[in-house]
């Protein structure tokens, strides 16, 4: 025993099994990375059976600490631990590395594989986003429990982080690191694995900075420890465990531990190379790795029984850790009964009663920006939803994202003349770090079942594409506010006017896009926003005001618009003619371009319908009786109408269709030039509607 740390012969062995898995591993399905899974093993099996508090039997247990594997290349990293400490993974999914059907994916993949807390595919989002794990903690606890002392709670834990010399290099996460200085998270413990190797091998040849003095900058705790540092390369743990225990003490910094490494160590040929970060050993490196570690070159998959069993009791000890937490957790409960309610109802993702009913509804007639709009619903069910939580990137007052009466989330002595911080409060601030944002977004949602969203303008989503696609791919539920939806923003120019942007959006599987005609639409949508549980969703505002659009006699009622809304389309205005010669389908501040179209046509004898198609997800999803009741196969005159490419419409107006759209980049005038000079007009959806009449 050392600085407290027991560790045996057994555990040794263990930690070489570990090493001899992933070169197996990686050899049999003939690529990979091996050679960071090797060298980190003593790293992960100290986190893994001897640091966190952890429940084998059940990966999802509320009071656990959290592992994030930021070199997701490096999921032997994960796996083999996984094996060894009985999360349900066993050999012959170790030997199923990267095939088809495997429970061990070349990445760690979220929701596929039991213990992965989120999918880190590319590099620097699983540090960025355990910056957004440590924030939901401190604010789940908070909700739960804000008296408790230091260290007393059943919602106190901590996020650990298992990061590399890659994820140093990208950009998002010195935006989230800034952040988690900022914001004195001293729950998040990161372990940068400072090995100085990439594909492109040697790291100076593009990696020169000193980490340790940029993150101090941003306000870590920052401890070395150095394999390296007497000439030869001692695998010290008790050092590193002591480390571990200094930035579990620090309660009011993150703290950095950069551990120095040689990536690959035992292997004889290879180690210290680029070699061997991306590639198989090959047989004659891994058997020289064996022979180095006393195993048997013959052999591959080898594991002790008595190795297995030592690794194994990580299941006892957690059912053990756990049985303490309940105590602590069940006493809570009885002492905190109003709070115990409010966690069932979020743990049951349940809204609460009377949400429907505190949604505004506007008066048709009424002129209102469709982001004014969502800030008014974000008023009225802050009081009654205090698990809903958000802000902006430096946009608040843009993006109305602000809930009123609210603290800012930031520790106090970050209050400023404008903002009361408060460590527990609910208004986030990003500052201009939209892609941060993102990935933060993303690691509040897996970490537990609040709501948060973060805002900027749409353009801006190109900043946060990466976070936004991993959204995606976890079906997770975060929500993103993206405003001044078009060229209507204005003056600003064509470097803040969204063109592509609605498009390309769509374009990710997964993804839901929603973009309010008015103001009631914006209500009804954010409440089926957080109704749903599964996948991300953006919102798309307007920056100018849009009429209220007119509910019963010969548009849908209240009630017809709001089941529409969840629908994602539905017939707004129906033909005032008695034939239906032509639809109109538009989204967004379009929509009033297609109901003046439709009196203009009717003058004409022609027959127009209006449909407002808020989502286009939500409306795939409707069966195909209620798709054909909206857009009827038989007509096949069509417009589609949207400030934005035309690329998808294609799937709703057909052959024989027309859009109203903008192929080009914007310019710098008022919305209202704009819109006359680049044919976003009710002229131009007449003609279209003519042009495919006539087709």
């Amino acid at each position: 025993m050392a600085n407290g740390l027991e560790w045996s012969e057994l555990d040794d062995r263990a930690v070489d099994t570990a090493r001899v898995l992933a070169a197996d591993a990686v050899e049999k399905v003939g690529n990979g990375h091996p050679g960071t899974a090797i060298s980190l093993a003593p790293v992960a099996y100290l986190l893994h059976q001897k640091v966190m508090r952890h429940d084998p039997a059940d990966a999802k247990w509320l009071g656990r600490d959290r592992f994030i594997l930021s070199v997701g290349h490096s999921s032997l990293t994960q796996y083999v631990q996984l094996y060894l400490g009985g999360y349900g993974l066993e050999l012959d999914d170790i030997k199923a590395l990267r095939t088809w059907g495997s429970k061990t994916p070349g990445h760690p993949e979220y929701g596929h594989t039991d213990g992965v807390e989120i999918t880190t595919g590319p590099l620097g989002q699983g540090l960025a986003s355990a910056v957004g794990f440590a924030y939901a903690a401190r604010y789940e606890r908070g909700l739960f429990d804000p008296e408790a002392a230091p260290g007393t709670s059943p919602f106190d834990h901590n996020i650990y982080v298992i990061a590399g010399d890659g994820d140093l290099q990208e950009g998002v996460t010195s935006e989230a690191a800034s952040l988690a200085g900022h914001q004195e998270l001293g729950n998040l413990i990161a372990i940068y694995d400072s090995n100085q190797i990439s594909i492109e091998d040697d790291t100076d040849i593009s990696f020169s900075e000193d980490v340790a003095m940029r993150y101090e900058s941003y306000g870590w705790q920052v401890l070395e420890v150095d394999w390296k540092k007497t000439g030869n390369y001692v695998e010290d743990v008790a050092e590193l465990n002591a480390a571990i225990e200094a930035a579990k003490a620090e309660t009011t910094k993150p703290s950095m531990i950069i551990l120095n490494t040689i990536i690959g160590w035992s292997s004889p040929g290879k180690q210290n190379t680029g070699g061997i970060h991306g590639s198989k050993l090959g047989a004659d490196e891994l058997a020289g790795l064996k022979t180095v570690l006393g195993f048997d070159p013959e052999e591959h998959f080898a594991v002790a029984p008595e190795v297995i069993e030592h690794s194994r009791k990580a299941v006892a000890r957690g059912a053990e850790t756990r049985k303490a937490w309940q105590a602590s957790f069940d006493a809570w409960a009885a002492a905190n009964p109003e709070r115990k309610a409010l966690f069932d109802r979020v743990e049951a993702q349940e809204l609460p009663e009377g949400a429907l009913e505190a949604l505004p509804v506007f008066e048709p007639g009424e002129s209102v920006a469709t982001r004014a709009a969502s800030g008014k619903v974000l008023a009225a069910l802050g009081p009654i939803m205090p698990e809903l939580w958000g802000g902006s990137a430096d946009l608040a007052g843009s993006n109305n994202t602000t809930i009123p009466n609210s603290a800012s989330f930031v520790p106090a002595n970050h209050s400023t003349s404008t903002w009361t911080g408060d460590q527990y409060g609910r208004v986030l601030h990003f500052g201009i770090r939209e892609h941060a944002m993102g990935s933060i977004l993303n690691g509040i949602q897996l970490h537990g079942k609040t709501r948060s969203f973060g805002g900027t303008f749409l353009i801006f989503s190109d900043y946060m594409r990466p976070a936004v696609r991993l959204a995606a791919l976890m079906n997770v539920p975060s929500i993103f506010v993206w405003t001044h939806d078009s060229i209507a923003l204005g003056e600003d120019g064509p470097t803040h006017q969204p063109i592509e942007q609605l498009a390309t959006l769509r374009a990710i599987p997964n993804l839901t896009m929603v973009r309010p005609a008015d103001a009631n639409e914006v209500s009804i949508a954010w409440h089926e926003i957080l109704t749903r549980h599964e996948g991300p969703t953006g919102i798309a505002l307007t920056r100018q005001n849009v009429p209220v659009l007119p509910r019963g006699g010969d548009f849908a009622t209240h009630e017809q618009a709001a089941e529409g809304v969840r629908r994602g389309a539905y017939v707004l205005a129906d033909t005032p003619t008695d034939a239906l010669d032509v639809i109109l389908i538009a989204t967004g501040s379009e929509v009033q371009l297609a109901v003046e179209a439709r009196e203009r046509l009717a003058a004409e004898g022609v027959g127009a319908r209006v449909v407002s198609a808020p989502s286009l997800e939500w409306f795939q999803e409707q069966t195909p009786e209620y798709r054909a009741s909206v857009l009827p196969a038989e007509v096949t005159a069509r417009v589609s109408v949207e400030a934005g490419l035309s690329l998808g419409w294609e799937r709703y107006v057909g052959d024989r269709g027309r859009s109203v759209s903008i192929e080009h980049f914007g310019a710098s005038a008022s919305y209202e030039v704009l819109f006359e000079k680049f044919g976003i007009t009710t002229d131009a959806v007449v003609a279209a509607a003519r042009e495919s009449l006539a087709n």
